[in-house]
């Protein structure tokens, strides 16, 4: 279920995403940190949303108070600022996001994160 890899005398593990489990435990967990509720919130009615992906120390596994999202798509800003509100007050934790066009994203490379961003939501 666990990938690790070592770096120097640290050990890290990540989710093995090939593994049959993967998507049972991966919508248990977004239930359990409320992302779920943020994803249905904020892409029903934010315009025409491509993709959501996840990042920072909550991609890596890690519990945090602040929750980083990346928002690909045309967005509609002053609505996605209301939902995040609501959102915030829901879960009680802080939301910050980034949104790229598809043109932006196209020229972005998410394999720079670390580590990379986690897909939550895609249109396809």
């Amino acid at each position: 279920m666990l990938d690790s890899f070592k770096e120097g005398n640290r050990k890290y593990f990540k989710a093995n995403t090939s593994h049959p489990l993967f998507e049972d435990l991966h919508k248990i967990i977004l239930k359990y940190v409320g992302l779920d509720r943020i994803v249905e919130h904020v892409v029903q009615k934010l315009g025409h949303v491509e993709k959501v992906f996840l990042v920072g120390e909550i991609s890596k596994g890690l519990d945090s108070k602040i929750i980083d999202l990346i928002f690909i798509g045309d967005i509609d800003k002053q609505y996605l600022l209301k939902l995040i509100e609501k959102s915030e007050n829901m879960i009680n934790r802080k939301i910050r996001y980034l949104i790229y066009s598809t043109k932006e994203a196209e020229a972005v490379d998410f394999s720079e994160y670390d580590p990379e961003p986690l897909l939550l939501w895609s249109i396809n």
